[in-house]
């Protein structure tokens, strides 16, 4: 029992000295001038980035706010790509440990098995490869755990999975920037984040607060998908922006970054994404299936050019 308190308040110590450290990085501007004694005092005690074996390329998928359709974006798009002409393969990891949707959203359910190396496999459905604390407990089961135990369960889904062979590593964040943002970006070398939004202000204001914590941690911003940005009525064909009308672009006048693409407001998103069946593959000749494509390509192309 001694022995497991000892365990919790060095965790705690130890996340209390991160988080002051992030607060002492934050107090200089991007683009600020930093003496080389600041710069070793904000990295002493930081964790050291290290790459995933065999995985080429992580990006984040993120939103900071919760209902904007993070997740399944971030199905869609890995789909897109995983479906692109170089054919290259990917993975999701679901790093939302008390909320998991990509179980139902890829169809995927069960243990993982694991390997030789004692790693566990990831479930593979629509050859797509994924890892989610789902697999794990049941379904309607409430995870109730402090920050060290979350900390510790996010090492296990990453370092303790056999991703490779993976050419993109797509993680699926959870909403907030608080410690399972800033754990992620300090132990993986992340190529870029996608941010989703909604047109309407209030999602806006947790998409700039977002995008300000990853440039505050040198994380690139790839781009902002507006998703819901206006529903077209099926019979009569009027467009009524519901949420809005365009709010995403002037977030990324303001910011300066790139609107990657406007996803509709659709009820077939969402009848396929609850039976497992995303609508990139179901309806692959959709108006809303070609934009999730036309996002991945850009994806594509921006970490290319800056590889």
């Amino acid at each position: 029992m001694r022995c497991c308190q000892s365990h919790v308040i060095s965790s705690v110590k130890c996340l209390l000295r991160r988080r002051d450290l992030c607060r002492h990085a934050s107090n200089f501007t991007v683009g600020s001038k930093v003496t080389p004694k600041q710069r070793e005092l904000m990295g002493r005690g930081l964790p050291k980035k290290e790459p995933l074996p065999g995985v080429k390329n992580i990006i984040l998928i993120s939103s900071a706010k919760g209902g904007v359709g993070k997740s399944t974006t971030t199905v869609n798009v890995a789909l897109a790509l995983a479906n692109h002409e170089d054919t290259p393969k990917v993975g999701i990891l679901d790093a939302d440990v008390f909320g998991p949707s990509i179980p139902k959203l890829m169809n995927l359910s069960g243990n993982p098995a694991l390997t030789h190396d004692n790693l566990m496999e990831p479930l593979i459905n629509y050859g797509v490869k994924c890892m989610s604390m789902g697999f794990l407990v049941d379904e309607d089961e409430a995870i109730v755990w402090r920050g060290p135990m979350v900390m510790s369960a996010l090492q296990k889904l990453t370092r303790n999975v056999a991703w490779s062979p993976l050419d993109y590593l797509l993680i699926d964040m959870p909403p907030g920037t608080g410690d399972t943002q800033l754990s992620i970006t300090q132990l993986l070398p992340i190529k870029g984040a996608v941010i989703v939004t909604t047109p309407q202000d209030v999602a806006l204001l947790d998409a700039r607060r977002g995008i300000e914590m990853y440039r505050k941690v040198n994380i690139p911003i790839l781009g902002i998908v507006q998703n819901m940005s206006h529903y077209t009525c099926p019979k009569c064909h009027h467009t009524e922006h519901i949420f809005g009308n365009n709010g995403a672009m002037k977030l990324s006048r303001d910011l300066d970054t790139e609107i990657l693409g406007n996803i509709p407001l659709d009820l077939q998103i969402c009848e396929y994404s609850d039976k497992g069946f995303p609508i990139v593959l179901s309806k692959p000749n959709s108006p809303q299936s070609s934009s999730y494509r036309e996002i991945s390509s850009t994806i594509l192309s921006k970490i290319t050019l800056n590889s």
